[in-house]
């Protein structure tokens, strides 16, 4: 009796198990065979170029640190932080008690020189003075004629003048202050010439698109709508060490009407000459973007869907530049990719 029922009980077991199975297999079969609702596109191959956003700081690139040719005690300052400037205009000066004292010398000196020349002239002439003499007193004069201009040449430098039109940007000292030759005394700038430039940092990616000479919008304030427009000057041919991105320099095309200050924050929209060929599709389309690369759901038949992989440019919030990976494709899937696999069988609204 007992084995009977052993028995029956693995009868029941193997029925349960085999239409397992059947369920199983007929859930794939059915799932395998579903067809899931798709929006396609059309791919077409074109050229484009999208503008390349950009931030940075304004600066002249000529700024300029002043300083004293000798030292001394600073007699006055001129001028103060801010201030407006026009090339040749006294900025500071030094205390000139050492430095006419050290210039009264050297005129006397080449004065005395000069007449101990002249003597010995006479005297060799006379055939008092030996030939030797009067080229020592000769020498002795070129060397005191040498230093009076030296002097001559330092004492002009007891005074800073403003080397270009701008604005004072920093001022180091005060009056009454020692300094020696060459400590930085002024900071000034070339602003009033129209040498403003915005310097912006970019990655390697906008890089290779940029371009010297390539058109830009700068903007003005916070309305994107309000701009100058510009062009890029200078591309720089090197990274920086520290952040690893690289410096254009975009001019506005008329600086003077803008209120504008050393280090002041700036933005700009940069416009690649350089056209790429590939596809603009919708940003939803794209799959698993990684980099420079990412997939797409695509469909030749328009009855499978084929998933690629493909190499992609620039990115925007609402479309993606893909730059290879679809010559081969006609249509685009650009709704239902959540439910796809590769060669999923699709039917399209």
């Amino acid at each position: 009796m007992k084995s009977f029922h052993l028995y029956s009980y693995l009868i029941i077991g193997s029925l349960l198990i085999s239409s397992c199975g059947v369920e199983e297999k007929s859930s794939e079969k059915n799932l395998k065979g579903d067809t899931i609702p798709v929006t396609v596109l059309k791919l077409n191959k074109d050229s484009f170029s999208t503008s390349i956003p950009a931030s940075g700081n304004w600066t002249t690139k000529d700024e300029t640190i002043l300083s004293f040719k000798v030292g001394g005690i600073v007699s006055k300052v001129y001028v103060e932080e801010g201030d407006e400037i026009k090339k040749g205009q006294l900025l500071a000066s030094l205390n000139l008690t050492e430095l006419e004292a050290g210039l009264s010398q050297a005129k006397i000196a080449f004065e005395k020189a000069k007449r101990d020349y002249e003597r010995a002239s006479k005297l060799y002439q006379d055939s008092v003075a030996t030939l030797e003499q009067k080229q020592n007193s000769e020498t002795a004069l070129q060397i005191a004629g040498e230093q009076l201009k030296a002097v001559e040449f330092n004492f002009q430098f007891a005074q800073i003048r403003a080397s270009q039109n701008g604005f004072v940007l920093r001022k180091f000292i005060n009056e009454g202050q020692q300094v020696f030759p060459g400590n930085p005394i002024l900071q000034t700038n070339g602003a009033k010439d129209d040498s403003w430039v915005l310097e912006v940092a970019i990655n390697d990616l906008n890089w290779t698109q940029i371009a010297e000479g390539d058109s830009a919008h700068i903007e003005l304030g916070n309305d994107p709508e309000e701009f100058v427009k510009g062009k890029v000057v200078r591309k720089s041919q090197s990274a920086d060490p520290r952040t690893g991105a690289f410096t254009l320099e975009i001019s506005p095309e008329k600086s003077g009407n803008l209120n504008l200050a050393s280090g002041m924050f700036g933005r700009a929209k940069i416009f690649p000459s350089k056209q790429a060929n590939g596809w603009e599709i919708p940003y939803e389309a794209l799959l698993d973007a990684d980099g420079k690369e990412g997939f797409v759901f695509v469909t030749k038949d328009q009855s499978t869907a084929l998933k690629v992989p493909v190499k992609i440019g620039k990115i925007s919030n609402e479309t993606v530049q893909v730059l290879s990976g679809l010559d081969e494709f006609p249509f685009l899937i650009v709704s239902g990719s959540a439910y796809l696999t590769n060669e999923s069988a699709i039917k399209i609204n």
